[in-house]
């Protein structure tokens, strides 16, 4: 067989054969697009790099940056509060795949460590 040919994405046997513009792996008859394979290359190349995480207006952000809190966040919990707009948050540390979608790790003044969301924020530029 052709080495060009992937192997099979159910059961990894290498003689796959062209049908068309379909692979057909023989020994568990699996069939699929020329398409799947680059999307499935694609997804495994996305999944080693580090997810890119975005203030609310699309700039990317990076440990250390400095932003500031676009809308008023009320905190939950031991004393609870609200976090005003306009409000500095220095020296963030990305978090990606936090709980409920808070990216980033901050000190906020006033409310100590936070979890916050990319959404809730504008990058000082």
């Amino acid at each position: 067989m052709s080495a060009s040919l992937p192997p099979c994405p159910q059961c990894q046997s290498e003689f796959t054969y062209e049908m068309g513009e379909l692979f057909v792996c023989p020994m568990c008859a699996h069939e699929w697009s020329a398409d799947a394979v680059a999307g499935a290359e694609a997804t495994h190349a996305d999944a080693n790099s580090e997810p890119v995480i975005k203030d609310s207006v699309g700039n990317v952000l990076e440990d250390g940056d400095t932003v500031t809190v676009v809308k008023d966040l009320k905190v939950k919990g031991g004393g609870g509060g609200t976090v005003k707009v306009g409000t500095k948050v220095r020296g963030i540390r990305l978090a990606p795949g936090g709980p409920d979608g808070h990216d980033i790790d901050a000190k906020v003044p006033g409310f100590g460590q936070m979890q916050l969301k990319s959404s809730v924020v504008k990058k000082v530029l």
